[in-house]
């Protein structure tokens, strides 16, 4: 990653211009990405990918295109630019589009401050297999695992700059490091499988592998035997590994997108109450050392800490400045794009209130019930919130996990799951969705 971006998007816009455009912007991501995947202690696979990826968006009065490229030599940077305008002439209208106007352009931050690139851990190949075989081993050697499906380590690490024709310059790099393994309990049609992933954007804050696949292995033998629960109505409890599912949802829910579509169970939400009194939903781009930390939005407008929910009651939209215009608002800084496409509104770091009691004290509160740890499958209604998924987990009663639990299925309506929601306090603080496991009240299982 030696480019010289700003040189290069310059070069970019001025191409844009010559073309006829009216306005552009350019994003640049330059990458490498190294995965390491071991099988039965040797060598599976080995990948390692790395390129320059250019997108231009052009104007012309209120049309737009995108075209994207990885070459950055001047003929083909010069065809983008052509290419793109004459795209944009031939365009459909959009009344909202465009770009920032300067003085709604983020103007100071300091990339330092988010911690996003651990520029001295440098992860060779061979290092990196080592850890992932030594995941496959010490899941192995748990009792009753039969075999490790896949164990993997990988690193990437990402440097992305935005310019456009209003004056915005901004960069920042950012790093991951991860370790997954997927262990499997039992044989032929008696199998169950379970996984463990981490990933870091520091690799000193990455567990060790041996942790990893201790825990991969535990959790294929704890599901190992299971059976469908009753049907009937339960209460649930969702683990944290799958907690943030549900707020997922939410988010959805409130995204700009959704709400100028009319596709939305929450469109007319704002300023109700849709979460227990007491709790609040944060976004707080500025986390150190979180993935969806950013100095600033894909759009190059300010990001800054909001209250999506504050004491249960819904506070706002999710925008970008298209839909913001759309809705007569302002936009939040939740610009999202890849090269090849344009911005449009996406939630970032989210941390929900968590509660006082451990997971293990909910376990006991619900007295007979379902813990669920894994989610299959879908059937959400974005217009009216019914909600339908496939699960499996563990079988609660008298407040005790008594047996592991498959092929059932969860039902209910997510303005009523929502509204009833105890939080845990078991949210974990480096994942950019900090949702503790959620405890509601009743929903319809159909098992057995």
């Amino acid at each position: 990653m030696t480019h010289d971006f700003q040189a290069l998007s310059n070069r970019v816009l001025k191409a844009a211009a010559n073309a006829g455009a009216d306005a552009s912007d350019v994003l640049l991501v330059d990458g490498t990405n190294t995965t390491i995947e071991v099988r039965a202690g040797a060598l599976e696979h080995a990948e390692r990918s790395e390129g320059l990826d250019i997108g231009l968006r052009v104007f012309k009065g209120k049309r737009q295109a995108i075209v994207s490229v990885s070459d950055s030599s001047d003929h083909t940077i010069s065809q983008m630019a052509e290419r793109a305008v004459a795209m944009a002439s031939q365009a459909p209208e959009d009344p909202y589009c465009g770009l920032p106007d300067p003085d709604q352009l983020a103007r100071s931050w300091d990339v330092s401050q988010l911690e996003l690139a651990d520029n001295s851990a440098k992860r060779t190949p061979k290092q990196m297999q080592e850890t992932a075989q030594i995941a496959e081993a010490t899941a192995l050697a748990v009792s009753g695992v039969t075999k490790v499906q896949a164990a993997s380590s990988g690193c990437s690490d990402t440097r992305i700059h935005l310019a456009a024709s209003n004056g915005f310059q901004g960069e920042y790099q950012r790093t991951s490091f991860s370790t997954t393994c997927v262990a499997i309990a039992g044989e032929g049609l008696q199998m169950e499988r379970d996984y463990c992933g981490e990933g870091r954007a520091h690799f000193t804050d990455l567990p060790n592998p041996e942790k990893i696949g201790q825990l991969a292995g535990e959790r294929a033998i704890a599901k190992f035997g299971a059976s469908k629960p009753p049907t009937g109505h339960y209460p649930v409890l969702f683990d944290e590994r799958v907690s943030s599912t549900l707020i997922g949802h939410l988010l959805a829910a409130i995204n700009g997108a959704s709400i100028i579509r009319g596709s939305s169970w929450l469109k007319d939400a704002l300023g109700e109450q849709i979460l227990p009194t007491g709790i609040d939903l944060i976004e707080n781009p500025h986390r150190p050392r979180v993935s969806g930390s950013k100095p600033f939005d894909a759009e190059g407008m300010p990001v800054a800490m909001r209250t999506v929910i504050q004491n249960g009651t819904l506070t706002g939209w999710t925008l970008d400045l298209t839909t913001a215009k759309q809705l007569g608002m302002k936009s939040t800084g939740n610009a999202s794009r890849g090269v090849g496409s344009a911005p449009s509104p996406a939630s970032g770091n989210i941390t929900l209130t968590g509660g006082t009691k451990t997971r293990d004290q909910l376990i006991a509160q619900m007295g007979t019930g379902l813990l669920v740890t894994g989610l299959i499958g879908s059937t959400i209604s974005p217009t009216t919130g019914d909600y339908s998924r496939g699960a499996n987990g563990f079988w609660v009663e008298n407040g005790e996990i008594i047996r592991p639990v498959n092929e059932c299925t969860i039902a209910s309506n997510l303005n009523t799951m929502l509204k009833g929601l105890v939080a845990a306090n078991d949210g974990r603080a480096h994942l950019s969705r900090v949702i503790p496991s959620l405890l509601l009240e009743s929903m319809t299982i159909a098992g057995a």
